[in-house]
């Protein structure tokens, strides 16, 4: 049940910030479920890949690396999903670091806490 109340707060704040973010497009809600759905999923099986690849760059960089990592998680999402489009690198960058606080607030205020 909390997998699906997380999926469902993380579409629609996908829906609202494409809303707000003129080079960010969603067709729907449908779309946005299914972008949640394939965001969850590389997070969980491409991004561990990245970071250990990536390592000496996250290091020496104090960890700001991890903002392309996640950047390049949306950007490969937007050409998996059809009907989510971002048009740049730096869009994918604020989408993401944008999406990333919004959920934290969100789960904050719900007591959805990892």
């Amino acid at each position: 049940m909390k997998l699906l109340i997380r999926i469902l707060i993380t579409s629609g704040l996908v829906l609202l910030i494409a809303h707000f973010m003129t080079s960010v497009s969603v067709a729907d809600f449908t779309t946005a479920l299914i972008v949640a759905v394939v965001l969850g999923l590389l997070n969980l099986f491409v991004k561990p890949i990245l970071v250990i690849l990536t390592l000496p760059a996250t290091i020496l960089t104090l960890g700001l690396f991890l903002f392309v990592i996640n950047a390049v998680i949306i950007l490969l999402c937007s050409r998996l999903v059809d009907g989510f489009r971002i048009n740049s690198f730096w869009t994918a960058l604020i989408f993401s670091i944008i999406l990333s606080v919004c959920q934290s607030i969100v789960y904050k205020i719900i007591g959805d806490d990892k």
